[in-house]
């Protein structure tokens, strides 16, 4: 899980004039110093070799006091180019303004993004349409289009999504297996908050190892992978296993081995029939995304050199991600799951859900700069809105389900 701070920022000023170095002050709500950056890297092309100031006219405090007040590490995307038209309603009531036909209240906004992997907090984003901003100076240097494609393909986007499952395997398999928990712990069903509480420690595994791999190689990985875990258990208080339980570990692992080996040579009809299950709402969304990308082609929605930037970019990219987001969610088992398995289902449908939220601002934004014509945009909008209605109606299901505590 990233660090989103944009309702703490205060104030804060970015310096990429150093080329291939990013520096820069935040100024939090309810901290008296500044957080200093110290980043390697480029900014796109918009920012880069320039310096940028900006003000938050609405701060509010938050619980920001485990981030580190110097943040080294390595740029993401960090852009301040794109006007968007800023909804002034909540996403989820968008799609009733296409649907009555009645005119959507927005106001215009200069969407500003700063992304950058801190060796100590992992990723931390600011991603927001509502700051001041204002370019100070001249430019000491001008970025190439070849540069920042470089630099684009330098922040792994394509990567986060990779690590992001490798880490979410290992953050909650080897350390949890030698957890010595009282045999009745185990029967009491996990809370969403566990739930959430794992899943970040995941998002942060995998957002430290995304921004080490960055400078070390995909050839260090193991070594990284081994070091970031021991670093989590430090910080979180976790001791150290004893022999006793590595021993268990290592018998655990070879009993899980031993048990898919036979699973394999001897499948089980009715086990493979239960896998086989894909939960409806699933289905939609593949197929939306599918037709989705097939419209898009046949209308020519996306210039041949559009970036991943690009709304129609982010409109397909985002549909596409909420499918396997969902089927991770919902499929291999029937409706509505047991109820130890209840939190972390939703967990994965909250994370689909942003997907789609994504998307709808993304709708909004082909819609600003007329990229995709209204009788194509009103169905989008439609749709993805009620399949985030279907998610949340999903949510609160499992939720009243781990209210009453039984199946």
């Amino acid at each position: 899980m990233a660090w989103r701070i944009e309702e703490a920022v205060v104030r804060g000023e970015l310096d990429n004039r150093v080329r291939g170095r990013v520096t820069g002050r935040l100024w939090l709500a309810g901290r008296a110093e500044p957080v200093v950056l110290e980043l390697e890297g480029n900014c796109w092309r918009d920012l880069a070799g320039r310096r940028l100031e900006f003000t938050n006219p609405q701060p509010q405090p938050g619980e920001f006091g485990k981030l580190a007040s110097r943040q080294r590490g390595t740029v993401g995307d960090i852009s301040a180019s794109r006007k968007v038209k800023v909804p002034d309603v909540p996403l989820s009531d968008l799609h009733l303004y296409y649907k009555t036909g009645r005119e959507m209240p927005w106001h215009w906004g200069n969407a500003l993004t700063l992304e950058w992997f801190s060796e100590d907090n992992g990723r931390v984003v600011i991603e927001t349409a509502s700051f001041d901003l204002k370019i100070v100076g001249e430019a000491t240097w001008e970025m190439s289009e070849a540069e920042e494609a470089e630099q684009r393909k330098a922040n792994g986007a394509a990567m986060t999504g990779f690590m992001e499952r490798l880490a979410e395997a290992a953050g909650t398999a080897k350390r949890e297996i030698v957890d010595d928990t009282p045999a009745e712990w185990d029967e009491k069903p996990q809370t969403e908050e566990e739930a959430e509480a794992q899943q970040a420690r995941s998002d942060k595994l995998a957002d430290r190892i995304e921004a080490r791999l960055r400078k070390e190689g995909e050839d260090a990985y193991d070594k990284i992978l081994e070091e970031e875990l021991d670093r989590l258990d430090r910080e979180e208080g976790r001791p150290e296993p004893t022999p006793e339980q590595v021993e268990r570990n290592a018998e655990w692992i070879e009993e899980m081995n031993r048990a898919g080996e036979e699973a394999l040579a001897n499948p089980d009809l009715e086990v493979e029939k239960e896998l086989e299950f894909e939960h409806p709402l699933v289905e939609r969304v593949m197929e939306f995304s599918l037709q989705l990308r097939e419209t898009a082609k046949a209308e020519g929605w996306r210039p041949e050199d559009a970036g991943q930037e690009h709304p129609v970019s982010e409109l397909l990219n985002a549909t596409m991600i909420a499918g396997p987001k969902l089927a991770g969610a919902l499929n291999g088992q029937y409706w509505p799951p047991e109820i130890e398995f209840c939190a972390h289902t939703i967990v994965r449908l909250k994370r689909a859900r942003g997907y789609l939220e994504d998307a709808l601002r993304a709708v909004e934004s082909c819609h600003e700069e007329k990229l995709i014509k209204p009788e194509h945009l009103g169905p989008i909008l439609v749709e993805l809105g009620d399949f985030i209605q279907d998610i949340d109606a999903l949510i609160a299901e499992l939720r009243a389900k781990l209210e009453r505590g039984t199946d």
